[in-house]
């Protein structure tokens, strides 16, 4: 009996072990807090070399319009356009792809793959070389953001998922901060084309560390239907079907267009404006739009997350109230910059422009992945930036450069000032009336979804 006793509790202490065991092996990389932000803080990195490599051009556009006789047209081909269609075709079969592979993978090969067309940017010799090298930047590009918010959204609870979703989206303005100002000064010293390698080739140090350190993140548990078994994949039909059921999505995704529309109208075209206009060097409208759009967004883009989120957790409508109101109070000062005459006062009056106009996205993609399945997130991401890329990165900025050529006879140097006057207040103003619709719907949509 004392034999058996002994059997009994040596097995009892086995199992212990063994589950202790199985705990290990099967523990959650993201139960530790510190892990989680670094792998944010990594992803956030890549979304900065994602718009480094994006925005570069926005400096260099002078020069290279210069070297090698571009119109505005073809600049805003090359800054807008042409980086666009590769950007939103790819997008949606790479994020579905993201809601059923290894999201980890697919943002590590896509960062190596843009920022090596970024570094053949350098190598082009004419108009066709380098709209080709953009296309390839795109097709890269398209693999970054859709698999990095489904990641953020598994890895934080829906109450901090809109401050760590504008920490994510503070890439974009440190990226710019970056572009701006290396792109400025390496063209002052060595050229736009040692520019354009100097912010690519690093990105590749980069994809290799998004490979080897950062872990996948265990999905949202998958729901079960009535015979206990997991859901199938939603497809694509049944996301875009749910999505567009949502009359709160409907509005958002259009204020969200429109608010992208003005900012890469003014991202795109504000050192050529200034250098033109002001007769400024790159050195310095790159430092300064460091500072003003790198560092104020980068700063008012976090700070409306985390706004967002305070306040729509106790009302939902507050995620589209918030970017509403300030950009309200951002568009006066939107006419005031292109209308002065004096360089010093419309760099000033950029200042609170700069540091909100990109801060839509994290209240966007928060609602949105409130209004959708736990499967349907990336794809539900990448129909949101195919919106918000189509209407604001692929028309914005050729727009604003067909507009500038068109009013030349009229307005001389000056037609680019006026062509950002007209299309960036008006895009401003039916952002502001959109986002105020979205929240009539949006309590009840969002309560119909499991958090």
């Amino acid at each position: 009996m004392s034999r058996l006793s002994h059997q009994v509790e040596e097995r009892m202490t086995d199992l212990k072990q063994g589950a202790t065991n199985s705990k290990a092996v099967h523990s959650d990389p993201y139960d530790n807090k510190g892990y989680r932000y670094y792998v944010l803080g990594i992803l956030t990195m890549t979304y900065m070399f994602n718009f480094v490599d994006r925005q570069i051009l926005s400096i260099l556009q002078e020069p290279i319009k210069n070297e090698l006789q571009l119109s505005d047209t073809q600049l805003g081909l090359l800054t807008g356009f042409a980086f666009a269609v590769f950007y939103i075709v790819l997008g949606l079969p790479i994020a579905r792809w993201a809601d059923q592979g290894i999201r980890r993978n697919i943002v590590a090969y896509a960062l190596g793959l843009w920022s090596l067309m970024t570094a053949v940017c350098g190598m082009a010799q004419n108009f066709i070389h380098l709209l080709l090298a953009r296309m390839g930047v795109g097709v890269g590009e398209a693999g970054c953001s859709p698999p990095s918010h489904s990641m953020i959204s598994d890895i934080f609870p829906v109450k901090e998922r809109a401050t760590a979703l504008a920490t994510y989206n503070s890439g974009v303005n440190i990226g710019m901060l970056v572009g701006f100002l290396l792109g400025g000064w390496i063209h002052e010293f060595f050229g736009w084309r040692v520019a354009l390698l100097a912010v690519g080739l690093p990105g590749l140090v980069l994809a290799l560390i998004v490979r080897f350190t950062v872990a996948e993140p265990r999905r949202d548990p998958v729901p079960l239907n009535v015979d206990q078994s997991p859901e199938k994949h939603p497809s694509f039909k049944e996301t875009l079907l749910l999505l567009w059921s949502r009359k709160t999505f409907r509005y958002m995704v259009m204020a969200g267009s429109l608010s992208s529309y003005s900012a890469y109208c003014l991202f795109n075209w504000m050192p050529s404006f200034l250098i033109r206009s002001y007769d400024l060097g790159t050195g310095l409208v790159g430092t300064w739009l460091s500072m003003s759009i790198g560092v104020g967004g980068a700063v008012g883009t976090f700070a409306i997350g985390y706004i967002a989120d305070r306040f729509g957790s106790r009302d939902a409508r507050w995620y589209p109230w918030v970017v509403a109101v300030v950009y309200g109070l951002a568009l006066p000062f939107v006419i005031g910059m292109l209308l002065s005459d004096n360089s010093a006062q419309s760099l000033l009056l950029f200042i609170f422009p700069a540091a909100i106009l990109a801060s839509y996205l994290a209240p966007l993609i928060t609602v949105t992945h409130s209004l959708v399945k736990v499967r349907m997130r990336a794809v539900s991401s990448a129909v949101v930036l195919l919106m918000v890329n189509l209407i604001g990165l692929g028309l914005g900025p050729v727009m604003v450069g067909a507009l500038s050529d068109y009013m030349v006879p009229g307005f001389g140097v000056e037609s680019l000032r006026y062509a950002l006057l007209i299309l960036v207040a008006s895009a401003l103003t039916l952002a502001i009336l959109c986002y105020v619709l979205s929240a009539r719907h949006i309590r009840e949509e969002m309560a119909q979804m499991p958090r």
